[in-house]
């Protein structure tokens, strides 16, 4: 019915649309690993069910909720509505302060504790991430 370079042509194209499907395929689901989604404190405590996967949880530093000791830093991060404590183990950025932004890496304890991986303050004082930003002022 077809002649021989129709078909070659038709084979040529169907192998070139499965390695493209395939690329697409194994791009997406690499990608899959390395998503972290954002999430303020209010959004933590209405999660339907807690997950293992890695977030970031963004806010401000509460007035006068840091407290070290020789293992860790322990702090609040507040959207002015909800609150989370957070402990933390290793160097923090100079920028994190007392009411200032932060964006904590990690995983969720409870709805009530997260353990951070990474603190991700390393901005001036006047720049805050635009994910908090909308965050904060949708509570307020």
């Amino acid at each position: 019915m077809y002649g021989k370079k129709v078909k070659l042509r038709i084979f040529f194209f169907s192998i070139i649309f499965l390695a493209i499907l395939l690329t697409t395929f194994l791009i997406l689901k690499s990608l899959e690993e390395n998503v972290v989604y954002f999430i303020s404190p209010s959004d933590v405590k209405v999660l339907p069910e807690l997950s293992k996967k890695k977030i970031r949880i963004g806010g401000m530093v509460k007035k006068d909720s840091i407290e070290t000791n020789a293992k860790e830093i322990l702090f609040i991060i507040t959207d002015y509505k909800s609150e989370i404590k957070v402990s933390f183990s290793g160097s923090i950025p100079n920028l994190f302060a007392e009411e200032k932004g932060v964006v904590a890496e990690g995983f969720l304890k409870d709805r009530n504790y997260f353990t951070a991986k990474k603190i991700l303050a390393k901005h001036d004082e006047n720049y805050m991430p635009p994910e908090v930003k909308k965050a904060l002022e949708s509570k307020k």
